[in-house]
């Protein structure tokens, strides 16, 4: 009996999941291929943040993109929380910006600037004192800072949950396994090379994210995403607890709903090293101490690494492959990838099913990278 599927997702993270959840929503049979386990890796460690005007490319060729997705974001939490049951603690929050000195005033009132713009969200500039009335564990030496209302955050890892729990309940599946290859023909991919089996299929999307590089001789081109690893800290704050996400001199501490506070994030370019290093919880600690003076209290509940795929220009990976008719990419989103998710998935499933999509994506088609070698 032949093994075929309409549709093979390579990779269960957040990217491929969504995939899967908008093809599912269109009638769409797919199968997703992940080796290690749903969620396992970026994705089910992000500290989570959706913030659509600030980052990098935002401002900048993010921009539209990133409010698309972050309008998609708002649209899915009831729907996801109704069909799956799955809470991913999708919450509006208000964070705090803070400078030291002088110098740093120029980037908050750019945030300010920013949020005072967009409909839909707010801002204030507070100076020191109203700082310390509004968090009173900031540290004293902040000469001022900028509150602002409209950012949004997630569990990272049960909203990748919820989006393949609702695939899976419209026809979607999941298989665990390692692809080593591809079947093409005349321009088409026909079939993934898994151990010792063959799935066919129709049309293929690559979501591999920073492993992309992997899949350059299987679709004989350039996919340039490289893994940028990051190290974040699960710590327990002993008294009041924080009301807010905050950011300043050189660190940034994000509260959680079950109480523990995340503390991070670095940014080192060690290939695939994963390992949860003593430097990185140094720096992470020294940052966090400096903006938080009581987290020098803190006890360490987990220390976790993930690597980001990112490509030359940090912009993601989304569309048709050069020279392959069916097969897609969706990777390279880097620090973006949970808020750019929902984008990525319904952009993807457009084009497979309807042939384009109304949502930014056209300058982050693969071929910005190579030309055709196929047409």
């Amino acid at each position: 009996m032949t093994d075929t599927t309409e549709i093979v997702i390579v990779g269960g993270g957040v990217a491929g999941c969504s995939v899967a959840y908008y093809l599912s929503l269109a009638g769409v049979k797919c199968t997703i291929i992940e080796q290690q386990g749903i969620g396992s890796q970026a994705s089910g460690f992000s500290a989570g943040g959706l913030n659509p005007l600030e980052g990098t490319g935002v401002p900048g060729p993010l921009s539209d993109v990133a409010m698309e997705s972050y309008l998609l974001h708002k649209g899915l939490f009831p729907v996801l929380m109704e069909s799956t049951g799955v809470d991913y603690q999708w919450r509006i929050n208000s964070v705090v910006k803070v400078a030291f000195d002088d110098e740093e005033l120029p980037e908050l009132r750019e945030t300010f600037d920013s949020f005072t713009a967009t409909s839909g969200f707010e801002a204030d500039m507070l100076d020191s004192d109203q700082l310390l009335d509004l968090e009173p564990r900031i540290s004293p030496d902040v000469i001022g800072g900028v509150v602002t209302r409209g950012n949004a955050s997630l569990d990272s890892y049960k909203y990748t949950l919820a989006l393949v729990q609702a695939a899976e309940m419209n026809g979607a599946s999941v298989r665990s396994g390692t692809v080593r290859g591809l079947e093409s023909s005349n321009g088409r991919v026909t079939g993934v090379l898994l151990e010792g089996s063959v799935l066919h299929c129709d049309q293929l999307v690559m979501a591999i994210g920073p492993w992309s590089r992997i899949a350059e001789p299987w679709m004989g081109g350039y996919i340039p995403v490289d893994p940028l690893k990051g190290e974040i800290l699960r710590v327990e704050l002993p008294g009041d607890s924080l009301s807010h996400d905050i950011s300043g001199g050189g660190g940034s501490v994000w509260p959680k709903p079950d109480g523990l506070v995340w503390c991070g994030g670095t940014e080192d370019w060690r290939g695939y090293d994963q390992s949860a290093t003593e430097s990185a919880r140094q720096r992470i600690v020294s940052g966090a101490v400096r903006l938080i003076p009581d987290m020098a209290r803190a006890r360490l509940v987990l220390h976790t690494a993930c690597l980001r795929p990112v490509t030359p220009d940090w912009l993601p990976i989304i569309g048709r492959v050069p020279g392959l008719h069916n097969a897609y990419l969706a990777t390279g989103a880097g620090k973006k990838g949970i808020l750019l998710s929902p984008a990525i998935g319904k952009a993807v499933a457009d084009q497979i099913t309807q042939g384009e999509t109304q949502l930014s994506v056209k300058d982050f088609e693969p071929a910005r990278f190579a030309p055709p070698l196929i047409e």
